[in-house]
């Protein structure tokens, strides 16, 4: 299969870019934060004026490099926790010896400490660099966040005519967009969000928290696509496209299908996220080293040998037939037994190329699952992120797709700013608006006992005797949203409640938790079927105060309260949104609730 068809076009986007609406002008800061690099993107909105998608492409100690839009994740700490380095300015020359004279502590691959616990498929606990002992992953992303704003903050203002005026006008006036991999939830975003809040770039307040819009690695990537024109066939014929975001360290998959009358896109597939990116192509790499230099002189040099080859051999292996060479010193290092002669290791092609293995396997398998299930035929693959820059890469995952057919290619820009830039596209265009629940959502609830229900009778021990005398079964999951489900941003789905209490002071405010079921039953209707595969997802807190009590007379003669109100949940959106509504004198009223995540980090 070629790697340039008709879709590869870099011409404009067929769907056309509305002006902006509104009276002030605003700016929206797109961070991409990357496992191995990360990229800022933004746009200044000007009333009446179409927007267009900027990327930042000068940093500190990297001026020199014309256009380089991404700079390496890295931070070094010095004893008491302060900023040192970060960025390009980490990786200059003689920056690891400083470091060790002055005792400073690296952190990288940090972002990878962030992630999902419940939705990993794998343990890489053991793969990963650790955290400095005195930082948090929220502290580090708050250290990080802050020197990306203010390389933003000095490019616009270099770089725009009138820059120093043009920040000032919007410098109270800013939208951030984050990305994030697929398979990061609710927790994940809120501990983002804590960081930015940490950072110092938005208030801890209402306002300030609803600055913050995040979007999916997978998401950022199609809506990239669409606006450099990648898409164009696809957009016009609605054929489906599965979009690979092949990173540092996760592999997003993502499918979608785009309705042609609406030129709005669907996602038609739950999202996927596996720990298979490039830099576990190294860890094969070093796992290999240390085995095969057992015994030799060399073997102490593993580490850098493994940072050689990431530099150079990965990214320039292209055949399996060819033996591979990895330069880590000079001609005088010789050690013929291990294949070492000139400053030069020797490695087979086929040692190399099962490095890679794992992470062919992945991709090819996700795509495959997704195609399987999405209710739409897949036509085209596209390979974005810094990954895809192997040509290996692309070549293995081509043939393994080959039997199905697929248009599998990469854009030209695939590299440097994918993400960043479908983050600024998604905050201004906006073109997802159905997406696919990947785990079943509900709510544990106690229901009436019922003798005649065989589930009721099985759970009798654990029957509750509310204050108005029913016998109550707990546990039950009333399930919201099953998993696999098409959903549009729009979509209310409700939970029903009912209060009830002696003392009318009590009503003030209450709490509810929405769970998710991540097992493999079709109807999980109770929580002891799989109790390992439930969780609390998050907590809905919402104001009572406005709700009028109802009072009523149990069978002993006492007075107690009780009020109805419903959870309003909307799960099609980037993050849950939640509302709570009462009816009063027969209309609806609605009141805010919060969303709220416990910790897991």
């Amino acid at each position: 299969m070629s790697t340039s068809t008709a879709l590869t076009s870099t011409s404009a986007a067929i769907i056309a870019r509305a002006a902006y609406g509104q009276t002030r002008r605003k700016l929206v800061l797109a961070f991409d934060i990357g496992t191995t690099f990360s990229g800022i993107s933004y746009s200044i909105l000007d009333p009446g004026n179409i927007p267009e998608v900027k990327g930042v492409t000068r940093f500190p100690a990297n001026e020199l490099i014309n256009g380089a839009s991404k700079i390496p994740t890295i931070i070094y700490y010095d004893k008491e926790g302060n900023v040192q380095a970060v960025g390009a300015e980490a990786t200059r020359e003689g920056i690891v010896e400083l470091a060790e004279d002055n005792g400073w502590v690296k952190a990288e691959w940090f972002k990878l400490h962030l992630r999902s616990k419940a939705s990993t498929t794998r343990d890489i606990s053991d793969q990963i660099f650790s955290l400095p002992s005195n930082k948090s992953v929220v502290d580090v992303f708050a250290d990080f966040l802050y020197y990306l704003f203010q390389c933003a903050a000095i490019y616009i203002q270099d770089t725009h005519a009138n820059g120093a005026h043009l920040w000032d006008s919007v410098s109270d006036n800013i939208d951030f967009v984050l990305s994030h991999p697929n398979g990061w939830e609710g927790r994940e975003q809120g501990e983002m969000r804590r960081a930015m809040v940490m950072a110092g770039l938005v208030k801890d307040d209402t306002e300030g928290r609803a600055r913050i819009s995040f979007v999916t690695e997978g998401e950022a990537s199609l809506h990239y696509a669409i606006q450099r024109g990648v898409l164009a066939g696809a957009i016009e014929s609605g054929a489906g496209v599965i979009i690979v975001d092949a990173g540092g360290g996760t592999i997003d998959i993502s499918a979608y299908r785009c309705d042609a009358a609406t030129k709005t896109f669907e996602e038609t597939a739950a999202p996927q996220c596996h720990f298979y990116g490039s830099i576990f192509v190294s860890v094969h790499c070093q796992e290999f080293l240390r085995a095969f230099l057992e015994g030799s002189p060399f073997l102490e040099d593993v580490t850098y040998i493994a940072q050689c080859f990431d530099k150079t051999t990965k990214q320039r292996f292209k055949s399996n037939a060819d033996a591979q060479y990895i330069k880590f010193g000079s001609t005088r290092d010789n050690d013929p037994q291990y294949n070492i002669r000139f400053g030069q290791l020797r490695l087979s092609g086929t040692d190399v190329s099962s490095f890679f293995e794992p992470s062919v396997d992945c991709i090819i398998n996700a795509v495959k699952e997704q195609c399987r299930v999405s209710p739409h035929k897949i036509h085209h693959v596209v390979l974005v992120g810094g990954f895809s820059a192997s040509d290996w890469l692309l070549k293995q995952v081509q043939a393994g797709l080959s039997d199905l057919k697929l248009n599998v290619f990469r854009p030209e820009d695939y590299v440097n700013k994918a993400v960043s830039d479908g983050a600024v596209s998604f905050y201004i265009d906006h073109f997802v608006r159905v997406r696919v629940s990947k785990v079943t959502f509900g709510s544990l609830a106690t229901i009436n006992y019922n003798p005649n229900d065989a589930d009721h009778v099985r759970r009798s021990k654990k029957v509750l005797t509310d204050v108005d005398g029913r016998k109550l079964v707990p546990n039950h999951f009333y399930i919201m949203l099953p998993k696999n489900t098409q959903i549009e941003e729009t979509k209310e789905f409700r939970d029903s409640f009912s209060m009830t209490g002696f003392d009318p002071s009590h009503f003030q405010s209450v709490t509810n938790e929405v769970w998710c079921y991540r097992g493999n039953l079709a109807n999980p209707k109770w929580k002891d079927l799989d109790p390992d595969n439930f969780e609390e997802f998050c907590t809905i807190e919402a104001d009572l105060s406005s709700i009028p009590l109802t009072p009523q007379v149990s069978a002993s003669g006492h007075t107690y309260y009780r009020v109805w109100f419903q959870i309003v949940l909307l799960f099609g959106l980037t993050e849950i949104e939640a509302h709570m509504a009462w009816e009063e004198n027969g209309v609806e009223r609605r009141g805010p609730a919060t969303v709220m995540y416990t910790k897991d980090v």
